[in-house]
């Protein structure tokens, strides 16, 4: 039976339908077109797009090893090292013949600190390739990572016994060489890898910087030259240039050599990366954030540099622009680990302690090794005062990576904060043997001895810290603190200036100038130098909150005082400290109306501050509105339930509203465990054990309120020589009592509590 030609067509049709679709469902033919496809994104350089095709293909077929190192290679180019080990680990175990791949998974040990396991294969290279000079050279480099340099320096040596022609090996074996010490041998082995690869830019590099750090600096210059003239297309010869230009002092020329390298490369990113890094590192936050959206514009696609875009527009306090693509990329996926730490810490700083803290707990839940969600989890339990939570957090992201200085800085910062000097110390150290050629280490270091009173180990490191970056103005910061506490004013006030020439927006070298003058009642002088600086940096928020308060506190000049901080704020709206600056102010010129006006506009901007509830708390409480008092410090507290000032002003209120006082207790118990060193805490404790009669331990937390209080070389407290002098009346101690209430009247005639103060002397007198 013959079929017409039609129905022919129809079967020839749905034959080739039924074998499409069935080919469409093997495994095995859906896996390669996942790999292929994941192939083409990388080779376009789109990784993202690739590790999903090469993730569909591993899910299709565990054991299929090419997609596994692929998807190992792609997450290494997405900077996620931790996702790529698990690949390579299952790589090996599928191909354990794949030396290759063996040896980019030591690599990636050792730069994990992961010191056994790289261990154990390296020991499979050794085993099976002992002739390979590469096995070698990783071995060095594991030696090397262990500190044991002159064993990495031999192993080394292996290889290039192995491979006398390659100039690889002598490269590394001179790197190590310098790190031991050995000067000569160094710069012997860095000429070796230039006589036999002329063309080596890279070692010429390393020559370079090697000359740059023994201060030859025409020699180093020279090799930067020949670098750029053999690579003309690259930045890094620029870079390096341009690093020669700012250990001389040669800004300007610095600048100049990354702006050209702009013109010369306009269609690389590094080119862009590096004059915004110039500018970062050299303080001007606003050019450096110019350059990356010039970047990000030009690969709009691009979210590595998306992502880089917005940590830096978070870093220059430019947080509408940062939470516009925040929000972008966490519209396109919700997940995305990177964009809900920024998230975060964006919440961190605008006062939302406690809904940072939630979205990283989830975070490192989720991703237990996503060190910046350690970390940034450990800044919001500091923000909300749990300082063993935030070091654990720190310590858990050092865990993950010992290199990641941001957290031995963390780490350092608190103890400072804490006045432990021994972690500070051991911080420091570790922070300089992380990055020997950074200043933050050593600049560290110094601080902590500063503070002993070391003055002679704090001068030594505050040179060093000079020393290797002396562009930098962190160590010029350093050395002001040095001569400041030592009171050689004159010589505190040039190293502040040195550093606010190098750095023009540092907040720290420009306080450290104005307290120089304070400390000799030169307020003048202090406001001079404050609008000297403004006029170099006219939109630093911080400039003119320290102007006023000068203006507040030093010349209770109110006008000016509020002309300087109303200037703060409309820069930069999040700037908590300026507007509770500006609202005490105004409370101060008896506009206690205007100040709560004030505080309950900013919340429209900071809904969740703590501090500015505890601002209309004390501003309600000074009209003896106590309810909306009150309910200012409960909402502090639901935003950050470690607030001790919080705690220690909700209990002053029940006290004084004459609420329940064992919940008062509670709390002034908390804010004492939180405040120890506080006077106004031990007072507020005293008193609420005075109301319950307990007087004998009202006594003795209102001595240490008193003691406290002098230690502290505070203003003396009226108020606290009151609750003192009834407490003493109490057990029976006229003569102390009285003493109080003489030294009420002294330190304040108008005290609201005069008149029966005056009746309770009569009393005691007779």
């Amino acid at each position: 039976m013959r079929f017409p030609a039609y129905w022919r067509s129809i079967l020839t049709l749905s034959l080739i339908a039924g074998l499409l679709s069935a080919c469409s469902l093997d495994p095995n033919v859906r896996k390669q077109k996942y790999f292929e496809s994941g192939q083409r994104y990388f080779e376009k350089g789109k990784f993202q797009e690739a590790a999903v095709e090469f993730m569909n293909a591993v899910k299709l077929d565990p054991g299929y090893a090419d997609a596994h190192l692929r998807l190992a290679e792609t997450y290494l180019h997405l900077s996620q090292p931790a996702k790529a080990y698990p690949e390579l680990v299952r790589t090996v175990e599928l191909r354990p013949e794949d030396y290759g791949t063996r040896t980019e998974l030591a690599s990636l040990l050792i730069q994990s600190r992961q010191f056994q396991q790289a261990q154990e294969q390296v020991d499979v290279l050794l085993k099976k390739r002992p002739s390979d000079a590469g096995v070698h050279a990783m071995a060095a480099s594991l030696l090397a990572a262990q500190g044991k340099i002159s064993d990495a320096i031999a192993e080394m040596q292996k290889a290039i016994g192995l491979n006398p022609n390659r100039w690889e090996p002598y490269l590394s074996i001179a790197l190590l060489q310098l790190k031991s010490g050995d000067l000569f041998s160094a710069e012997a082995s860095f000429k070796k890898v230039i006589e036999l690869n002329p063309k080596a830019a890279q070692a010429r590099l390393a020559l370079g910087s090697f000359y740059q750090s023994q201060k030859r600096f025409g020699e180093a210059e020279q090799q930067f030259r020949d670098a750029l003239a053999l690579n003309p297309n690259t930045i890094e010869p620029r870079e390096s240039m341009a690093g020669l230009y700012l250990v001389e002092g040669k800004k300007a020329e610095a600048e100049e050599v990354l702006k050209q390298a702009k013109r010369d490369l306009p269609h690389a990113p590094e080119s862009f990366l590096a004059l915004s890094n110039f500018y970062y590192a050299t303080g001007d936050l606003d050019k450096s954030a110019a350059e990356y959206r010039a970047l990000y514009q030009e690969h709009p696609n691009d979210l590595l540099i998306e992502k880089k875009f917005i940590q830096l527009l978070m870093q220059a306090n430019r947080l509408d622009e940062a939470r516009t693509l925040i929000d972008g990329i966490l519209k396109s996926n919700p997940k995305d680990d990177d964009a809900l730490v920024y998230q975060s810490q964006m919440q961190i700083t605008l006062g939302d302690v406690t809904s940072a803290a939630q979205t990283l707990q989830s975070v490192v839940k989720d991703a237990p090794n996503n060190i910046q969600a350690h970390y940034a989890l450990g800044v919001a339990f500091q923000k909300q005062g749990n300082l063993e939570h935030a070091e654990t957090e720190w310590r858990e992201a050092l865990r993950l990576n010992p290199n990641f200085v941001d957290a031995q800085r963390s780490i350092a910062d608190a103890a400072m904060l804490q006045g432990d000097m021994n972690t500070l110390q051991d911080a420091a150290n570790q922070m300089i043997r992380l990055q020997p050629g950074s200043v933050d280490g050593y600049a560290m270091l110094a601080l902590a001895n500063i503070n002993t009173k070391h003055y002679g180990i704090a001068e030594v490191e505050v040179r060093k810290a000079i020393e290797v970056a002396p562009g930098n103005s962190m160590g010029y910061v350093q050395l002001g603190n040095l001569k400041s506490v030592q009171k050689q004013y004159a010589d505190a006030a040039k190293a502040y200036q040195d550093a606010l020439d190098r750095n023009a927006n540092s907040t720290d070298a420009l306080r450290g100038l104005m307290s120089v003058y304070l400390v000799q009642n030169q307020a003048d002088k202090a406001i001079a130098a404050a609008n000297a600086q403004i006029g170099k940096s006219p939109s630093n928020s911080k400039f003119y909150s320290m102007l006023g308060n000068v203006f507040f506190h030093k010349k209770a000049d109110l006008g000016a005082a509020e002309i300087a901080f109303e200037k703060s704020t409309a820069l930069d709206k999040y700037n908590s400290d300026a507007i509770i600056e500006l609202c005490n102010v105004r409370a101060a010129k008896g506009e206690i109306d205007r100040a709560i006006a004030t505080g309950d506009a900013s919340l429209k901007e900071n809904p969740h501050q703590p501090n500015l509830y505890i601002l209309l708390g004390n501003l309600y409480e000074s009209r003896s509105d106590w309810k909306r008092a009150e309910e200012n410090y409960q909402y502090a507290l639901a935003l950050n339930s470690q607030s001790a000032v919080a705690s220690n002003d909700l209990a002053r209120v029940m006290l004084s509203s004459g609420q329940n006082l064992d919940v008062a207790l509670a709390l002034a118990q908390k804010a004492r465990g939180l405040l120890p060193e506080a006077p106004g805490v031990a007072d507020v404790l005293g008193w609420i054990y005075y109301r319950k009669g307990l007087y004998p331990q009202a006594v003795n937390f209102l001595q240490e309120a008193a003691k406290l209080q002098e230690k502290s070389k505070m203003p003396e407290s009226a108020d606290i020589h009151y609750h003192l002098g009834w407490a003493y009346e109490k057990t029976q101690q006229p003569a102390l009592a009285r003493q109080q209430f003489e030294r009420v009247l002294k330190i304040s005639p108008n005290f609201p509590a005069a008149a029966e103060i005056k009746k309770e002397l009569t009393h005691l007198k007779s």
